[in-house]
């Protein structure tokens, strides 16, 4: 046969067939998440059983990360009660006005009705000699030294509320109140009250850096002691990569163990600021009491509280994170 035959036979001859491979079995998707749940709930709880193991170096973690966790929260429930505080100084808009001691009751009310008539004026209360002698017995606690007077020293007050659409820093009612003859003092601490707001901007800017650091403190001693984890726990993870565990499946444990840190760090804090809460308020509620101070001081609420905790579970779950990212990053171990 010729060499043409030969090419024209082997054209004409069927390729010889590759054997297909074998099609893979499609898991349902209920046994997948099955797995899933499972995989998380072992990890789950066989983190918090690793952390049982060792309750001393633990525990010496967790109060560390207490403590951490528990000065921008009593800083934060200082700030909160110093803004209740000064809520009321710096939302209250009224000028007093003290009228001149030959102003009786008839002229109090003329000028009252005359500042009434006015636009920019809200509301005017007339409080007399005799309701300002009674507040000032009640508050000052000096009723025997009042009972030797033998007239009231004390003048008619008018209370201005200024209208909503008034400027609150230098409204035109005053100028008009300091001009009037009948007036003997104008009272109306705007400036005062611009540096209060100022000091408690600033405060609130405090606490949100002192919160931002202790927080990256927080990351970093849970990533720090995870880091510390994972290094002894070298061989086992190099041996569940060479049988093919995923990143995903290696990272698991050491998340929730992260999560437990921060979970236990957060409860820690809560524990410590409530005692000191339990052993402070007490002593400052009396010292503002003896003030004549009707304010009373709150402490940790249940919101509060718990955005406490969710933000340290948080950033134990971010330690971990990055622990086990740098540890992944190195690659698959080689065979």
């Amino acid at each position: 046969m010729s060499r043409q035959a030969e090419r024209n036979v082997r054209r004409q001859a069927p390729a010889p067939k590759v054997a297909a491979e074998p099609r893979r079995a499609r898991v349902p998707w209920r046994a997948r998440l099955a797995a899933w749940r499972d995989q998380h709930l072992y990890s789950f709880f066989s983190s918090l059983g690793r952390l049982a193991a060792r309750p001393w170096a633990n525990a010496l973690t967790v109060l560390v990360l207490g403590f951490a966790l528990a000065l921008p929260l009593m800083f934060y429930l200082l700030f909160d009660n110093a803004r209740d505080l000064a809520g009321g100084l710096r939302e209250a808009r009224e000028v007093t006005v003290f009228l001149q001691p030959a102003i009786d009751g008839k002229g109090a009310v003329a000028l009252a009705a005359e500042l009434r008539a006015r636009a920019d004026v809200a509301d005017v209360l007339i409080r007399t000699p005799e309701e300002g002698l009674a507040e000032f017995r009640q508050l000052s606690g000096f009723g025997e030294a009042l009972d030797a007077l033998h007239a009231n020293p004390l003048p008619t007050v008018l209370v201005v509320t200024p209208g909503a659409q008034s400027d609150l820093d230098a409204p035109p009612l005053l100028a008009d109140l300091k001009a009037d003859r009948r007036v003997d003092l104008v009272q109306y601490d705007a400036t005062w009250r611009r540096k209060l707001s100022d000091i408690l901007h600033f405060g609130e800017r405090i606490v949100a850096v002192i919160a931002a650091l202790l927080a990256l403190a927080t990351l970093l001693v849970i990533g720090n002691t995870v880091r510390m984890d994972i290094q002894a726990r070298t061989a086992e993870i190099s041996v569940m990569q060479l049988i093919g565990a995923s990143d995903g499946f290696v990272r698991r444990p050491f998340l929730y163990a992260g999560f437990w840190y921060g979970l236990f760090g957060g409860i820690c804090a809560l524990a410590i600021v409530i005692a000191m809460e339990l052993a402070l308020v007490a002593p400052a509620q009396r010292v503002i009491e003896s003030y004549g101070g009707r304010f009373a001081l709150h402490g940790v609420g249940v919101l509060v509280a718990l955005a406490v905790i969710g933000a340290s579970a948080l950033l134990g779950w971010l330690g971990a994170f990055v622990a086990t990212a740098r540890h992944l990053a190195a690659g698959q171990p080689q065979a």
